[in-house]
């Protein structure tokens, strides 16, 4: 057994051990995008190797893919679809060549057929080897960045997605401009608010977004127009779906009899256009609802905002997100500016010190030097009444510098320039200074310069507002047609030759009252069972207001009774008692009415069985006599006696 082996107590330990490796490599190096740059391992080392190569000409993608294998363990395949992915946010990636369509879904060419380079933006934006933290490469020949030093929330701009083990990231993507209005909104301390904004536009509904955290949804749909009576025009898609799936989407809901049209036709380039041809005498409006009802015309996402922070996956919402990305960059900007500060302080330094050695002549007292450390003393010695003119100590290092000054240099010494110069430092140096001393304004105006820049033609393409989610029981089309078998009490669509009660569709319910006044609701099928001796089997649409009217028996020898009553809120396939659930209950009569009102004038006439001492063997009853009650109501008692049936009364 190895050594690896005697480390375990036991073979479910070994496992324990090896799954909660694998899992974290996935959710640390495959899965999660980093809080610090927004960008998973693969598509930062994507960045850093065409970097590298950046000339500012095109490069083939199979070299890229090729370059960035030196940093990147994984197969050319993966490495090469996250980089078409990339460029296809048309944001950090300037692409030449056939890259795919997001709109219809089709693929890029092969790598050796198209050519990238990185965009000005992305140049401007991440990257900074002198603010880059940077590791060694898998195998320790190279050196890749941590993280890249980004200056703008890469994250949200692009969104993104990964499934590890255990764990799910999905941000959605945001505007540009937004994002940049509300950084700057963040450093200034201002409440932050931002909602997705997708690249395919469309329409959003974001009530319920959640600040992107798990539990929130999106709802975004289809923009879709009526050019005249007999056609449709989709013009934007939802995010998530292109435009051959949306058609399939149509199709399989045509096919399955929710909705109703002639054919379908696309006519997609740069931007989506899909006709859809109604059949004769269909509403538009009711086939754009049925649209959005049945098909990908009309999605709902679910946002999980997952990043890589402080070594470990947290949730955090996209505002959250966005000010840790506005503050780093301030962060950021100020480790330039220090680092700016610093660079030219030291050359004002040297150039003061080369104006002194070369003015005052410091560079003729070495000519009688016999010895290295004679020179070094003598420079020392002359540049002494000068040390109070520096800003920092004159150090043996700067000595030997001066030392290393060519004659040519020495002999054309512009004086009057080098004044300029060290006047143009010391300028420098003041504006970096009160940068610094500003910080937050001089971030501010960072994102003012990159929206100037870059923000043009980068208006919010998805419209924002609320919408009601589509009924579909109102808007799907009645293609099918409800029968029924009275003797053997069965209802479905696939009884064709029994009596047929009305038009319906598959996602109807079937509500069915039988004779022992038992009821039940089922959903449409080609055959169900709605109780022995059924008495009424409908099409039940729970937002009709329809009002029932009964009379029936308690029992076999119980007393006869009249209700009232409206069904309410049901669950399929339950079976409800509408008497008092009695052994042998019979109904007698069954009445149903679209309003009270209409219920209320109903009018019936009971005969009675003839009995000794009955005089009057039949009676009118109005059910107006009572109240509309729930449908657990037990009813009025009318006649203890024995009734033989109950009729329509005939109108006078």
């Amino acid at each position: 057994m190895s050594d690896k082996g005697t480390e375990h107590g036991s073979l479910g330990e070994m496992y324990s051990d090896y799954f909660l490796d694998y899992a974290s490599y996935v959710i640390m190096e495959r899965a999660v995008p980093h809080l610090g740059d927004g960008l998973k391992p693969v598509q930062r080392r994507i960045l850093h190797a065409m970097r590298q190569i950046e000339d500012g000409r095109y490069n083939k993608v199979a070299n890229i893919v090729g370059d960035t294998m030196k940093y990147h363990p994984h197969g050319n395949v993966a490495i090469e679809d996250a980089l078409v992915g990339i460029g296809q946010k048309d944001l950090l990636i300037d692409a030449q060549g056939n890259w795919g369509n997001v709109l219809t879904g089709d693929p890029a060419a092969a790598g050796r057929y198209i050519e990238a380079r990185l965009t000005p933006f992305a140049l401007e934006v991440a990257f900074n080897p002198k603010t880059t933290d940077w590791t060694r490469s898998y195998d320790g020949r190279n050196k890749e960045p941590i993280t890249l030093p980004m200056k703008f929330p890469l994250l949200l701009a692009q969104g993104g997605e990964g499934i590890a083990v255990g764990l799910a990231c999905k941000i959605l993507p945001h505007n540009f401009n937004e994002l940049i209005e509300q950084c700057i909104r963040a450093l200034r301390k201002q409440k932050v608010e931002i909602v997705p904004d997708f690249p395919t536009g469309g329409l959003m509904d974001a009530s319920e977004y959640n600040d992107g955290l798990r539990g929130g949804r999106v709802r975004v749909r289809a923009k879709i127009e009526i050019v005249k009576r007999n056609l449709l025009r989709i013009f934007e898609v939802p995010w998530g779906t292109t435009t051959t799936s949306l058609q399939a989407s149509i199709v399989g809901a045509q096919e399955k009899g929710k909705i109703k049209i002639s054919r379908i036709e696309d006519n997609t380039a740069d931007e989506a256009d899909i006709l859809v041809h109604l059949s004769a005498g269909s509403a538009p409006e009711s086939i754009r609802d049925a649209l959005y009802a049945f098909t990908d015309c009309e999605m709902s996402i679910s946002p999980n905002a997952c990043v890589i922070a402080d070594g470990k996956p947290q949730f955090l919402g996209v505002s959250e997100i966005l000010k840790r990305s506005a503050f780093q960059t301030r962060d950021l900007l100020k480790r330039e500016l220090e680092i700016r500060l610093g660079e030219l302080e030291e050359k004002w330094h040297f150039g003061s010190l080369e104006k002194i050695f070369i003015e005052k002549r410091i560079y003729r007292d070495i000519e009688e030097c016999d010895t290295w450390e004679a020179v070094i003393e003598a420079i020392d010695k002359g540049l002494r009444p000068y040390r109070k003119r520096f800003r920092r100590e004159i150090t043996r290092d700067d000595i030997v510098r001066l030392t290393e000054i060519k004659i040519k240099r020495i002999s054309k010494y512009d004086s009057f320039r080098a004044d300029e110069e060290i006047k143009d430092l010391e300028d420098a140096i003041a504006e970096t200074r009160k940068h610094l001393s500003n910080l937050t304004r001089y971030a501010i105006r960072y994102y003012q310069n990159l929206q100037k820049k870059y923000g043009k033609d980068r208006d919010p393409r998805t419209d924002e507002g609320e919408f009601e989610r589509v009924d579909r029981t109102q808007v799907v089309a009645a293609t099918e047609t409800l029968y029924v078998d009275e003797k053997n009490g069965f209802a479905g669509l696939g009884l064709k030759r029994e009596k047929a009660i009305e038009k319906c569709s598959r996602l109807d319910d079937i509500i069915a009252i039988s004779q022992d006044a038992k009821m039940r609701v089922v959903k449409v099928s080609n055959k169900a069972f709605v109780g022995k001796r059924p008495v009424h089997v409908a099409v039940f649409r729970k937002g009709e207001e329809k009002i029932y009217s009964m009379i029936y028996r308690d029992g076999r020898d119980g007393a006869v009774l009249a209700k009232r009553f409206r069904i309410g809120g049901v669950t399929r396939d339950k079976i409800y008692e509408l008497g008092k659930g009695t052994a042998g209950t019979r109904g007698f009569y069954l009445g149903v009415h679209d309003s009270e009102e209409e219920s209320a004038p109903n009018t019936v006439l009971i005969h009675l069985k003839p009995a000794l001492r009955l005089r009057n063997v039949s009676r009118l009853f109005q059910f107006g006599e009572i109240g509309v009650k729930g449908r657990g109501a037990k009813g009025n008692i009318l006649t203890k006696h024995a009734v033989d049936r109950v009729v329509k009364a005939p109108r006078e």
